[in-house]
């Protein structure tokens, strides 16, 4: 709801401002576009969190698994070796009724039959603990062929983790470089009302009213032009770099009579003057430059003091690299 209302009232100072309605489709165009990579990221890295707890707890469950295999393996081979035990007991046995039987086949019919009964049960018992020997045997491959496909499904996830973290990291480089750059190339600026520093996977420059207008004006200072030319130069030398202006003011009333109308007007008329100078020569490609105006809605300091609303007149350029690869990744 925020975004709808902060949409139809950027339309609003826009239209007060003469801006043709072309443009400002462009522009909401391209602040959606912006906020939906912004917001897909976000959700991005949510999954991304979220596959990561799942894999780290089929890893448990695999450790587990692999610990339950190593305890059934034991007690498996505990009892083939109890059958083999009992296997050669009975193969002894066996013989020694084969013998018994052929000294008394002279014997008579009745011992004999006795005896051919008794061999004819230690066969069969024989024959059971085989095929359960068998069975066993074959229950230790099952298993281990299940631990095998478990550890190559953890590998490849791992895998890709370890990929999406490297992406990751080259993200954070990215950033750094880039803010490193800007701060290098606006370093004479510095302690005249202007930083730079990188949150929310963005670098951003911000700078004071003081250094960039009079009170009330849109005309860009010479002090703040020349910060700004500064500025494009590092801007077209990274053209994978989008870029967007936003306009900010304290929440006193702008006053009557001006040909401005009010705090929406001012920051969207001040975003716009430096736009044009950002793009003045530079040979920066204007698509990958936005508007915004924000007014008072978006303060540093929501005081209502005199140096609360000096932090709140401010125009921050936020300057996004081009995260394409990480996206790929992420779709994998």
């Amino acid at each position: 709801m925020m975004k709808r209302i902060l949409y139809i009232a950027i339309g609003l100072a826009l239209l007060g401002s003469c801006v043709p309605t072309s443009k400002f489709t462009q522009q909401v165009d391209k602040s959606n576009s912006l906020q939906g990579e912004r917001d897909g990221l976000m959700a991005e890295n949510e999954q991304l969190t979220v596959e990561n707890r799942e894999m780290r707890a089929k890893f448990d469950e695999v450790e587990a698994q692999k610990e339950q295999f190593t305890q059934d393996s034991i007690r498996i081979h505990k009892r083939v070796e109890d059958l083999e035990t009992e296997i050669a007991q009975l193969e002894r046995k066996y013989a020694d009724l084969q013998s018994t039987h052929e000294a008394l086949l002279r014997g008579n019919a009745r011992e004999t039959r006795r005896l051919l009964n008794e061999l004819q049960t230690t066969q069969d018992d024989l024959a059971t603990k085989q095929q359960l020997l068998k069975e066993l045997e074959a229950n230790v491959a099952g298993q281990r062929q299940d631990v095998n496909r478990l550890q190559a499904e953890l590998e490849a996830r791992n895998a890709r983790l370890m990929e999406m973290e490297e992406m990751l990291y080259q993200k954070d480089r990215i950033l750094d470089d880039l803010r490193q750059k800007v701060a290098d190339a606006l370093m004479g600026f510095e302690g005249q009302g202007l930083t730079v520093t990188r949150k929310n996977g963005k670098v951003y420059v911000s700078m004071d009213e003081k250094l960039l207008f009079k009170s009330g004006s849109t005309v860009v200072d010479p002090n703040g032009v020349r910060a700004l030319k500064q500025l494009s130069q590092v801007l077209a030398r990274n053209p994978e770099i989008d870029i967007m202006i936003e306009g900010h003011t304290d929440d006193v009333p702008f006053r009557k009579g001006s040909s401005i109308k009010d705090n929406w007007d001012l920051s969207v008329l001040r975003a716009t003057s430096i736009v044009r100078i950002l793009l003045d020569g530079s040979g920066i490609d204007p698509i990958r430059l936005t508007v915004a105006g924000r007014g008072e809605f978006l303060p540093v300091d929501p005081a209502s003091t005199t140096e609360a609303r000096r932090k709140n007149r401010r125009t921050e350029i936020i300057l996004s690299p081009d995260l394409s690869e990480v996206f790929k990744i992420l779709e994998l």
